[in-house]
């Protein structure tokens, strides 16, 4: 990316032809599950992932007696959800990828949830990737907080709750540097020969959950960061707007 006349323009052609500050091209349909409280299918480019939201009437034993609820997640790809077969996670357990993902996702939601309005209930959701192209976490999120949002409208319209517990919106997108150019919500292909990747995980009023960033190759500056914030803050803004329309159907 340079500077002409004050103002910058992109170097690197993306291939998708996407802009720099273009997210792709994003769907949620909600209430795909009729058993669920919640659920949604969020589309994100070649990224699908079907996200649902279970209430239990209980809550782990850490928790228990506190008039505290909670909120947790689980993460997995289905098999062949990638360009070649991946061994399903269950005799070994999740791996520390998997973990570290669905640690992400539950930390994120919580966040946003005000637990005492939730009563010594969890939520559990669980966020299914059936293709993956790059961005699943985020994806994982971002739809997550959509079947989310359907469970607690549930339980306050069946009387199990008085007030939604919901106290933001959340979202979740990818940023990078490729070829010196600071580009918005990474494909695959993308992000694989990224000289620098970042997920950032942002609340309806604008502030800051989580940011993962890494230098892949060469180190970033303070500036450079500054410039994936600010496209980070276009998508995730335009994300939103995608959640809200998917919530209003």
């Amino acid at each position: 990316m340079h500077v002409s006349g004050g103002r910058k323009t992109m170097t690197y052609s993306r291939l998708d032809n996407r802009t720099h500050d273009q997210i792709r091209n994003t769907k949620i349909t909600p209430n795909i599950s009729p058993y669920a409280e919640g659920s949604a299918l969020i589309e994100v480019g070649g990224t699908k992932v079907i996200c649902t939201a279970s209430v239990e009437d209980r809550v782990p034993m850490f928790m228990r007696n506190k008039g505290l609820g909670w909120v947790t997640a689980e993460y997995a790809m289905l098999p062949r959800a990638t360009n070649t077969r991946t061994q399903r996670e269950t005799k070994n357990g999740p791996s520390g990828r998997t973990q570290e993902i669905q640690r992400l996702i539950g930390r994120s939601l919580r966040a946003v949830v005000d637990t005492k309005l939730l009563g010594e209930r969890q939520i559990f959701l669980d966020c299914d990737v059936i293709q993956a192209d790059g961005g699943t976490r985020c994806a994982s999120i971002t739809g997550a907080y959509v079947a989310l949002a359907l469970a607690c409208r549930k339980l306050v319209k069946t009387g199990v709750i008085r007030t939604n517990p919901i106290l933001s919106e959340v979202a979740a997108v990818s940023v990078g540097i490729i070829e010196g150019t600071s580009v918005l919500d990474l494909a695959y292909q993308e992000d694989s020969t990224a000289d620098v990747d970042m997920n950032v995980v942002c609340t309806g009023s604008g502030k800051f959950i989580e940011l993962q960033g890494t230098a892949e190759k060469e180190p970033f500056s303070r500036e450079q960061m500054d410039e994936m914030l600010i496209l980070a803050e276009i998508g995730v803004n335009r994300l939103f707007e995608i959640q809200r329309n998917a919530l209003a159907g």
